[in-house]
């Protein structure tokens, strides 16, 4: 499985979106908002569901974690660079 569909299959999963499917999601689309429409609560159970999974650091309230989860895409690239 790619990496973005392992993401995508991590935010049906952790936020329990059962009419969600991985095609559903774009993986340069926003998820937050306009796009999937998450909200902050979703943000911080994502945030801790991606910490677990991937064993990476995330800084709260960051205007860098902020980008980092605008979408499937840079969720991807922000694992990519912690895991190098």
């Amino acid at each position: 499985m790619s990496l973005h569909n392992e993401i995508k299959q991590l935010i049906i999963d952790c936020l329990d979106l059962e009419d969600v499917g991985i095609d559903d999601i774009e993986t340069d689309s926003a998820l937050f908002g306009e796009g999937l429409g998450l909200d902050s609560i979703d943000a911080l159970e994502l945030g801790l569901a991606i910490k677990k999974r991937f064993d990476v650091k995330i800084e709260a309230n960051s205007e860098a974690t902020k980008a980092h989860f605008y979408s499937v895409a840079s969720l991807a690239s922000f694992i990519e660079s912690q895991r190098a």
